[in-house]
């Protein structure tokens, strides 16, 4: 049990989570996408939330910025946040168009309304879990396809809310978080998912 709670943390790792959001997304959407784009979107959304905040983390590593890729520091996460706002705005301008693809594009800007969150509560010295925050945006995002497109998506709801439940219990298992901290990531990871859902679901 040890093992799999660790082994969580990092399967469902926040770099990870809006590649799998999207990959939910074309996988269950009825909405017809050229394969071609379908991959060159994947591509994209792959190299900009997971390769490259991965090789500007060994950078800021090397440069003294920050010390550990679990950023146990609060003021270690400010930078990395504000990468992660840079590169989503980027998936907003270049990727994703409210007008051709308004689900993903609203997901994206429900990732960058909790990357910014996040980045807000680090000048207070708050820090939320970032695990829970990917994993609770998927989780209501998911949610919100379900009802746009009226389709049957209950069994990969409650995987996801067991897997909340895992992600959870697994950064207290590690010592992580606090019970406060990751209610605060669910939160600001959730509630800017949802409030968007009047804007196309």
């Amino acid at each position: 049990m040890n093992q799999i709670l660790r082994i969580s943390g990092y399967i469902f790792h926040p770099l990870l989570m809006p590649v799998f959001g999207v990959l939910c997304y074309y996988a269950n959407t009825p909405r017809f996408t050229e394969p071609q784009i379908l991959l060159a979107n994947i591509y994209a959304i792959v190299t900009l939330t997971a390769f490259t905040p991965v090789v500007l983390f060994f950078m800021l590593k090397n440069i003294g910025v920050i010390s550990s890729i679990h950023l146990i520091d609060v003021k270690e996460r400010k930078y990395p946040l504000m990468i992660q706002v840079i590169l989503v705005l980027l998936i907003l301008k270049l990727i994703f168009k409210p007008y051709q693809d308004i689900e993903l594009y609203y997901f994206f800007v429900g990732i960058l309304g909790a990357s910014l969150s996040a980045l807000f509560l680090v000048f207070f010295n708050l820090k939320a879990s970032l695990h829970q925050m990917a994993i609770a945006g998927v989780t209501i995002f998911l949610i919100g396809i379900s009802i746009h497109f009226k389709i049957n998506m209950l069994g990969l709801i409650m995987l996801l809310c067991l897997i909340n439940g895992l992600v959870a219990s697994s950064r207290i298992h590690t010592k992580s978080h606090t019970v406060i901290e990751l209610c605060l990531g669910f939160v600001i990871g959730g509630i800017p998912q949802f409030l968007l859902f009047g804007f196309w679901v």
